[in-house]
Formats: structure tokens, C-alpha cells, sequence
């Protein structure tokens, strides 16, 4: 993938786990986006429902996640948040 795809990274309050939120990437007929986690890769993720049962996760959280999205040919353009059109 040579284009930057908008990705937001994330932490569950409950688990710890790492998500790859993203949020211009609505491929659902339901409004929902792509998502990405070691366990379970690929998936469909309700953006805002993710947003408020997580916290923003720290660089050194998302690293080997950032790591293996890249491995798969990402071009990652890295945000804090994202507004949904």
C-alpha cells in the first residue's frame, strides 16, 4: 500500500489490549471501519464504541503493532483522533 492510510491506535480500559483503529475506512454497510489487533487481525469495529471503552495508547503500547502493520505493507499516517464524516 503506497497511499497513507489514517489509523488511530488505542488501548482497552479493561484488558490492556491494542487495537488499529481505521476510521476512513467504512467498508460495512452498517457504518462500521476497519479495524486491526494481533489476536484476530482484520475486523469491523464500531469506531465510537472502541473510543469510549478505550484510551488513547502511548507509542511504546502500539509499537510492535505499528511493527507488524508495516511488515504487511501499511503506510500508516498516525493520529490521536479522528471526526468521521
Amino acid at each position: 500500500m503506497n497511499e497513507k492510510i489514517i489509523v488511530v491506535f488505542r488501548k482497552f480500559k479493561d484488558l490492556g489490549d491494542i487495537i488499529a483503529l481505521f476510521p476512513a475506512e467504512i467498508n460495512y454497510p452498517n457504518g462500521l471501519c476497519e479495524s486491526y489487533q494481533h489476536i484476530g487481525q482484520h475486523s469491523s469495529a464500531d469506531y465510537g464504541y472502541c473510543i469510549a471503552k478505550s484510551k488513547p495508547a502511548k507509542p511504546e503500547e502500539y509499537s510492535s503493532l505499528k511493527r507488524e502493520l508495516e511488515g504487511l505493507g501499511y503506510n500508516l499516517s498516525i493520529k490521536k483522533k479522528y471526526v468521521q464524516k
